[in-house]
């Protein structure tokens, strides 16, 4: 008999847990484990904020694929999905290849939901992916460097679309970087304004008041301009529109606003709720045989009317579950109802601060902070042990000097 092939695509947090726990579960030779990913490392989605603010090294948010698992247990394939043909069992790669499988988990991460908002995919930033985090950091070095010739001040106004945890913590990595570029660069940091723009009624939408209010007057302490209730209209390469006739001066919008699933799905032919694929309690795709799906690309019903959100600690949770199903269903035994279960959220604002909840405590200033870079460490801790926990933890903060705009 010829032995399962289970195929993984995407190495984001399900993925490459998904991975590890099968390495764990799998007996020898029971079946073959390919992981396939556009590129050949990892990257911690949580700290993509730092990535396009360049208050951390590239090499502390992303790690080799091939250091993280056994390849005498899996195969790794550097390859970009083009589509799904479930109908055969196979995936066409790009440039023609196809790869069969008789077991498939489909976590290929998020695309950004735009709202169909004019000028958003052409002139907008956003925190999709390592690649796309990092053009912002670069171009926020450019507009300092041309504001010394132009005076243009609209160069030093930087808009953040978005006051959920990913806004907020972007906004705090700005709220630490950009004093040092004014200082680097010579530029009055009074010139400087950070604008944070939330269609909510308040910052951290739905969260509890003590940390709303905890958050805003932050915020406002370090001279963000926090704008709720306010909806994007239109964005250009110059400005930011958000009320007819009052616009942003700005030549920077960093997009935080919402995720959806990957379009291979909706490509393939299956129904989809914004690119997303509602699957059953065993994490399986109820259409299709043998298909797994979690993270960003699964919807999974926590009640009749609502779905978990597209989060980290979602698809954590996930991975082993589905790991154990995967390897049930190979061998015919009975399959484990995946069930979530909240351990809380901290959002960053810069190194000294955090805010959050944990279990029924709301929490914040600097021991959030810490028990932020708890939740970082316990989760490289999962992935490679004790030493890539340390070997990540040592790395150091990039320097950056004018020069490097040149």
């Amino acid at each position: 008999m010829t032995k399962p092939k289970i195929v993984i695509l995407g190495s984001g947090y399900g993925g490459i847990m998904t991975t590890k726990n099968l390495e764990k579960l799998l007996k020898s030779g029971e079946a073959d484990v390919m992981l396939i990913n556009k590129h050949e490392y990892h990257y911690v989605t949580t700290q993509l904020h730092k990535t396009c603010a360049g208050t951390a090294a590239d090499d502390k948010i992303t790690m080799p694929i091939r250091e993280l698992i056994d390849e005498s247990k899996v195969t790794f394939k550097k390859a970009t999905v083009s589509s799904l043909d479930f109908n055969h069992k196979r995936i066409l790669l790009e440039g023609g290849e196809s790869v069969s499988y008789d077991y498939l988990l489909v976590a290929l991460g998020f695309a950004v939901e735009t709202f169909g908002t004019p000028g958003i995919e052409e002139h907008a930033f956003n925190l999709r992916s390592f690649q796309t985090s990092k053009q912002v950091f670069p171009h926020i070095l450019k507009q300092f460097s041309l504001y010394k010739e132009d005076k243009d001040e609209s160069r030093l106004t930087f808009a953040v679309a978005g006051a959920g945890f990913t806004g907020i913590e972007m906004v705090g990595e700005l709220i630490e970087k950009l004093p040092e570029l004014a200082k680097t660069y010579d530029v009055p940091f009074n010139k400087i304004k950070i604008v944070n723009i939330e269609a909510a009624p308040t910052v951290l939408p739905g969260f509890e008041k003590a940390a709303v209010d905890y958050t805003t007057k932050l915020l406002i302490e370090n001279g963000v301009q926090v704008m709720t209730s306010t909806k994007i209209l239109e964005a250009t390469e110059n400005y930011v529109k958000v009320a007819p006739g009052t616009e942003i001066p700005t030549k920077t919008l960093i997009w935080s606003c919402g995720v959806r699933g990957h379009k291979l799905f909706e490509e393939a032919g299956l129904q989809t709720v914004r690119g997303k694929m509602v699957v059953d309690k065993f994490l399986r795709i109820p259409s299709v045989e043998n298909v797994f799906c979690l993270g960003d690309n699964a919807m999974f019903m926590k009640d009749e009317k609502s779905a978990l959100p597209p989060t980290a600690q979602v698809a954590l949770q996930q991975a082993p579950v589905c790991a154990k199903n995967i390897v049930a269903t190979i061998r015919g035994q009975q399959l484990e109802a995946f069930e979530y279960h909240h351990k809380g959220s901290v959002a960053s604002i810069g190194d000294a601060f955090a805010v959050g909840k944990v279990g029924s405590v709301v929490v914040k200033g600097k021991l959030a902070a810490f028990l932020k870079q708890v939740i970082e460490m316990r989760y490289l801790f999962y992935l490679g042990g004790p030493s890539l926990m340390l070997k990540q933890f040592m790395k150091k903060k990039p320097h950056h000097t004018v020069a490097e705009v040149k």
